[in-house]
C-alpha cells in the first residue's frame, strides 16, 4: 500500500469541518468503527469544501473546472496543498472509488449554483442522486460493500436524505432564489416556482407539495433499511442512525403541516439520542433484505454502471454475502435477556394482584 498523504493534522481539520458543518452526520459517525469513521470524515470534508467552492463562486462553471482539476490531481496521487484534498486522495486510492462518482457529485453542486430548474420529480431525483446518492454509494465502498443491489439501496438512502433536506429548507432556499420543489407538482397544487420566489410565504398548496416530497422520501427510507443488511454488522448502527435522524427531519416538517417557510424543523438533541438507541435496536433485530423485487432507480443507474466498469477492468468481484458478527449476536442475546426479565416482572405483578 502506498504511503498516506494526509497527516494527523489534516485529519483533525477534516473532523472539525464536519463537527461544525454537518451536526447530524457528525453525531451518527460516532457509531462507525474507527476504520470507517476516519475516511468517512475525510470524504464529507471534501464534499463540504467542494460545495462551498462552487456555491460561493461568481463563476460556478469555472469553479467546477477547477474542482475537477483538483480531483484529477487526487487520482494521480498529487493533491493540492489542502488537508481535505490530501485526505480524499488517500480515500479514493485505498477504497478504489471510480472517479466518475465524485465527479458526478461536483456536477450536482454546479447545478445548484447555476440555478437549475426541476420540471418534474425525475429531474429532482437526477439532482439528488448527484449531490447525495453519490455520497451514499461512496460510503458503501468505504465499508467494503460493492454488490450492485446494496449500492442501489445506498444511492436511494442518499436521495431520501436530500429530499428531507429540501423539505426542511423550502423557505430558506426560496429567499436565496432557489426552488427545488418539482414544478409540475407546484402546478397541480395551484402554485408555481415564480410565486414562491416572489413571496416566500406558507400556504396550504405549498404544504401539500412539501408533504408529498416527505412521503416520497419515506418510501426510499424503507427501501434503504433493507440495504443496510448488506453492510458489515459493526457499521449498521451508524447508517440506521443517519437514516432515522434524516427521516425524522421530514416527520417534523409533517408535524408542522408542511410549513418549512415560516419556521425551520429541528430535531432536538433528546430526540436524536432516542433515535441512536433505536438504531442499535433495529440493528439487532435486523431487516429482511427484500432487494430482489426492487429495481435500481433510473436516476442511479449511471453510478452503478461506473462502478461495474471500474471493477471489471480491475478484476474485482463483489461479495454478495453478509456475515454475522459477535456484535450482532451479543445485541440479539441482550434483547432476549431484557424480554425475559420483563416477562418475569409482569408475571410477578400478576401474582400479587
Amino acid at each position: 500500500m502506498n504511503a498516506k498523504l494526509a497527516s494527523v493534522e489534516d485529519l483533525e481539520i477534516c473532523r472539525e469541518l464536519i463537527r461544525v458543518g454537518s451536526k447530524t452526520f457528525h453525531a451518527a459517525s460516532f457509531l462507525l468503527p474507527q476504520r470507517v469513521r476516519e475516511p468517512a470524515l475525510a470524504l464529507y470534508a471534501f464534499c463540504r469544501e467542494a460545495d462551498d467552492a462552487i456555491d460561493q463562486s461568481d463563476d460556478p462553471q469555472r469553479a467546477l473546472v477547477e474542482l475537477n482539476d483538483r480531483l484529477d490531481r487526487m487520482y494521480r496521487g498529487e493533491p493540492i496543498d489542502r488537508a481535505a484534498d490530501r485526505a480524499m486522495a488517500d480515500v479514493v486510492a485505498e477504497f478504489l472509488i471510480p472517479q466518475a462518482i465524485p465527479a458526478a457529485l461536483l456536477e450536482g453542486f454546479a447545478w445548484d449554483a447555476s440555478g437549475r430548474r426541476y420540471s418534474d420529480f425525475r429531474g429532482l431525483q437526477d439532482y439528488a442522486v448527484r449531490v447525495a446518492g453519490t455520497v451514499g454509494v461512496m460510503m458503501s465502498l468505504l465499508m467494503g460493500v460493492r454488490a450492485p443491489w446494496a449500492l442501489a439501496r445506498a444511492a436511494e438512502l442518499g436521495i431520501a436524505m436530500q429530499l428531507s433536506n429540501i423539505a426542511r429548507d423550502v423557505g430558506e432556499d426560496a429567499r436565496m432564489g432557489r426552488v427545488y420543489l418539482p414544478e409540475d407538482w407546484l402546478r397541480e397544487a395551484n402554485s408555481s416556482r415564480e410565486a414562491l420566489l416572489a413571496a416566500p410565504v406558507f400556504s396550504q398548496s405549498i404544504g401539500r407539495v412539501v408533504d408529498r416530497l416527505v412521503q416520497s422520501a419515506e418510501t426510499l427510507y424503507v427501501r434503504a433499511a433493507a440495504g443496510v443488511t448488506a453492510l458489515p454488522p459493526e457499521c449498521r448502527p451508524a447508517i440506521h442512525a443517519a437514516r432515522l435522524m434524516y427521516a425524522e427531519i421530514g416527520r417534523e416538517v409533517l408535524r408542522r403541516s408542511g410549513d418549512s417557510i415560516s419556521q425551520r424543523a429541528v430535531v432536538s438533541g433528546r430526540r436524536k439520542a432516542l433515535l441512536l438507541a433505536k438504531a442499535i435496536s433495529v440493528t439487532a433485530i435486523g431487516t429482511p433484505p427484500q432487494h430482489e423485487s426492487w429495481p435500481v432507480m433510473p436516476a442511479a443507474v449511471f453510478l452503478l454502471d461506473a462502478i461495474a466498469a471500474h471493477d471489471a477492468v480491475r478484476g474485482i468481484v463483489p461479495d454478495p454475502t453478509v456475515a454475522e458478527s459477535i456484535l450482532t449476536r451479543d445485541l440479539v442475546r441482550l434483547l432476549g435477556v431484557i424480554e425475559r426479565l420483563e416477562s418475569q416482572e409482569r408475571a410477578a405483578l400478576d401474582r400479587t394482584t
